[in-house]
């Protein structure tokens, strides 16, 4: 499977988990021409859960990148977390990223 039908073979997947009612939190991020595009959007009528769906949704993407890399989730949420500090906005263009 080339990389073009591995993406567009994710980017169905994604399409499929967005159809249907029920979802309680989201979040999207895409990067397209070098340029950085997120958004976030929960609901629920408690407070604490919501901080704890932003969370768990963090945390699978922590994991989803270190098995994409090949690495313990651990060195992945350090990375991230030295990364966080370092901005001072969330970036629009990969260009804004700190260097290494």
């Amino acid at each position: 499977m080339s990389d073009d039908d591995a993406l567009a073979a994710e980017i169905d997947a994604a399409r499929d988990l967005l159809d249907g009612d029920g979802i309680e939190a989201v979040h999207v991020g895409v990067v397209r021409d070098g340029e950085i595009d997120t958004t976030f959007a929960q609901r629920s009528d408690d407070a604490e859960g919501e901080g704890l769906r932003a969370l768990a949704l963090l945390a699978a993407h922590v994991r989803l990148v270190a098995n994409e890399a090949g690495v313990e989730p651990s060195a992945v949420a350090g990375d991230a977390a030295t990364l966080a500090g370092q901005v001072e906005r969330i970036p629009a263009s990969t260009d804004d990223l700190p260097e290494e």
